[in-house]
């Protein structure tokens, strides 16, 4: 299926590694040029690199003021053009609500709730008609998973965001997309796993609970985003994709 991405331009925040990187790939393989950015210089500058030459990495935090209209910036500076963004930012601190502080808090909200708003809005004012904004968020959209309560708290807030952002602009052609992860076999979840003290029995338990009896691979994520930024996916707006092998019971 041609995903019509040949010399698109997209930025992927978050992909030096994970889900944005798994993103951005998929993005490139199908003919996209990509700017990626990640918070460590010289992470990004490796990334970018193994990605290869019609990917542009830049150092920025989702939660900089002004690291939104940089992006948009170098996006029409190095490649003439943006047709969208997915946004994606490492996950909140774990944490119950007697353990997370005020300073967890105000971080996340800072990078996970209004640096996403910021690049959204950012990009939806660069943006014409076909362009697209998406977001990595959590099933957490649905239902609230225990010990991530941060997490919690922020994604289903962002998700309601990007439903009134659809909304509005989807008169002028724009369309917004969400994609809601569960347990992707990444850093960050196996990181979770590691929280319970027994790696094995966590993601045992785990995938116990998901129908297909296994984590997702970064490339079965990717491939889902990368489908839903396409023009492939033009008539896809206001809709939150989970991608978690059928864990999620509800419609």
């Amino acid at each position: 299926m041609d995903l019509e991405l040949k010399d698109r331009v997209y930025i992927v925040t978050g992909a030096t590694r994970g889900l944005g990187n798994a993103t951005a790939r998929e993005l490139v393989a199908d003919g996209a040029k990509v700017i990626i950015t990640g918070r460590d210089e010289k992470r990004v500058e490796a990334a970018a690199a193994e990605l290869g030459p019609d990917v542009v990495g830049l150092a920025a935090d989702n939660a900089a003021p002004a690291a939104a209209q940089r992006l948009v910036d170098a996006a029409h500076e190095r490649f003439g053009r943006l047709d969208g963004i997915l946004i994606s930012v490492g996950g909140p601190a774990p944490g119950f609500v007697a353990d997370n502080t005020d300073e967890q808090w105000q971080s996340a909200f800072d990078s996970v709730f209004l640096g996403a708003v910021r690049l959204a809005r950012t990009a939806a004012a660069a943006l014409g008609e076909g362009g697209v904004i998406g977001f990595v968020l959590s099933g957490s959209v649905h239902e609230p998973i225990a010990g991530l309560t941060i997490s919690n708290g922020l994604r289903p807030g962002l998700a309601g965001f990007a439903k009134s952002l659809a909304d509005e602009l989807g008169p002028r052609g724009i369309r917004v997309v969400g994609v809601l992860p569960a347990r992707i076999d990444t850093d960050r979840v196996r990181e979770l796993d590691a929280l319970s003290g027994d790696v094995e029995a966590s993601r045992a338990a785990a995938e116990a609970r998901i129908p297909l009896r296994r984590y997702g691979t970064p490339q079965e994520f990717g491939r889902t985003a990368a489908f839903l930024l396409s023009p492939a996916a033009s008539y896809l707006t206001g809709i939150m994709v989970p991608v978690d092998g059928g864990v999620r019971h509800g419609f």
